[in-house]
């Protein structure tokens, strides 16, 4: 079931992970949730594999959750999608082609370094649709991006091009259409070049700095979450999605 959502290949010491739901945008459903957790859970288990590669091909990344499916159930070990709540200890490496939005930016976001494409488009469409980011965003925009830029993108929408997310800090690296990829895979050799023990022990010492207020995070998403679904803006927004027309807000 799981090899309908993602392709898993290994490279000397990389694990390269594809997410193939393309005709779906790589959107994330309950299958994929479980493909993902399962490729990131070898990551951790297998001794020989010592950093990732996350990809959804040359021409998309991932258009974030399934809005008719729905993700699925969240993964003991990896959090939503299994992925942004997973407790890492090998860097993951996005490498962006095309549309990382919503979740698919979620996603990025929960990744050490990235590799984007100048086609890649990065946002977070939730505030047109009456919903909030619930995989991440709220705590981690603003550490991949300068605060008042992360406020922009998530309340106005609007995309974040792959040249903006360079000069900020968001994207490690830029390259031409459809070689994110090797870029990564280059970035990911540069990686495993070095000692794994060193490479395992820093990234654990920077992450638990830099997460030392997610379970604040997580906390409120949660109670954000919670006043959007029992709003009449979150059903007309998905409502408004769904029928292909311009929503109708009441503030309430």
């Amino acid at each position: 079931m799981n090899e309908e959502r993602t392709r898993v290949e290994v490279q000397g010491n990389i694990l390269i992970i594809t997410m193939v739901r393309h005709a779906k945008r790589n959107a994330i459903d309950g299958e994929m949730t479980l493909a993902l957790d399962a490729a990131l859970n070898r990551l951790e288990d297998e001794q020989d594999l010592w950093a990732a590669v996350i990809t959804g091909g040359p021409e998309m990344f991932c258009a974030g959750t399934d809005m008719a499916a729905t993700s699925g159930t969240p993964t003991p070990r990896g959090g939503i999608y299994g992925v942004v709540g997973r407790t890492r200890t090998k860097p993951l490496i996005a490498a962006v082609e095309g549309v990382a939005f919503g979740g698919g930016f979620e996603v990025v976001m929960a990744c050490d370094m990235v590799v984007a494409a100048t086609n890649a488009r990065f946002g977070l469409p939730e505030v047109k649709r009456g919903l909030v980011p619930t995989s991440g965003a709220i705590f981690r925009a603003s550490r991949v991006l300068p605060l008042n830029v992360a406020k922009q993108v998530m309340l106005t929408g609007e995309e974040l091009s792959p040249e903006q997310g360079l000069r900020l800090g968001l994207v490690n690296q830029l390259t031409d259409p459809g070689a994110a990829l090797d870029g990564a895979l280059a970035m990911a050799e540069q990686i495993i070049a070095n000692s794994p023990v060193a490479v395992q022990q820093s990234l654990q010492a920077i992450d638990a700095l830099a997460s030392a207020n997610d379970e604040l995070g997580w906390e409120l998403t949660t109670k954000a979450r919670k006043v959007i679904n029992e709003s009449e803006d979150a059903k007309e927004g998905v409502a408004a999605f769904f029928e292909k027309r311009p929503p109708v807000w009441r503030g309430r």
